[in-house]
């Protein structure tokens, strides 16, 4: 069962994938907060989501740039479909835009997004996503990255090797420095949400 559940979590689909879509809504808000915070939006920027699950970052980001564009990706049309109606009017006004898509394959044009969020979805990618997501960033573009930290998550059933990539500080510093971006432009920090729970903001510019 726990293993299906990280499969759920990975690419959720169906009636399972829908319940854990909205439970995703619930639960990572307070992460959701805390990494949008972290990317210093401005008004007209373009803002690119990784792994957009319900869009509810989404719609946080829409009314903090209302002159901006903010493009989701995710793979799942299960989570599209939940992000579609979470964001209807901005759907429908073009000011938001859900795309399916591979993140190490992304539909943009390089050097075109100022800012990349990525919330508790590094966890099922590698180098190669990060690779991609500096290529369509500007100079000067930003990307925020927030996972839970290991050691919080080393217990948990659902988040085994087969389904989840584990990080501390160093790991993600790593993984930053492998899809590119330069070791001084790159910050790990610790903050500690609901519950007691630590998570770790990765914060890297494209120089």
């Amino acid at each position: 069962m726990w293993t299906v559940i990280g499969r759920q979590l990975r690419h959720p689909s169906g009636i399972a994938g829908s319940l854990i879509g909205y439970l995703m809504g619930a639960f990572n808000r307070e992460s959701n907060r805390a990494a949008i915070e972290a990317l210093h939006l401005a008004p007209g920027d373009t803002i690119l989501e990784l792994g957009s699950g319900p869009g509810r970052a989404l719609k946080m980001v829409a009314a903090i740039s209302p002159k901006g564009c903010v493009l989701g990706i995710d793979h799942s049309t299960t989570m599209l479909a939940q992000a579609g109606r979470h964001n209807r009017s901005a759907v429908r006004d073009g000011r938001v835009c859900l795309l399916c898509a591979r993140f190490e394959a992304l539909p943009c044009r390089a050097d075109s997004i100022d800012k990349i969020l990525a919330v508790h979805v590094i966890y099922f990618a590698d180098a190669e996503t990060i690779r991609e997501a500096r290529r369509v960033l500007r100079p000067g573009g930003r990307i925020v990255v927030l996972v839970t930290d290991r050691h919080a998550l080393q217990n948990c059933k659902f988040a085994k090797t087969e389904t989840h990539r584990l990080f501390d500080r160093n790991d993600l510093t790593s993984l930053l420095i492998a899809g590119g971006f330069a070791k001084d432009t790159i910050s790990v920090s610790t903050i500690t949400l609901g519950f007691g729970i630590p998570v770790l903001i990765g914060v890297a510019t494209k120089s």
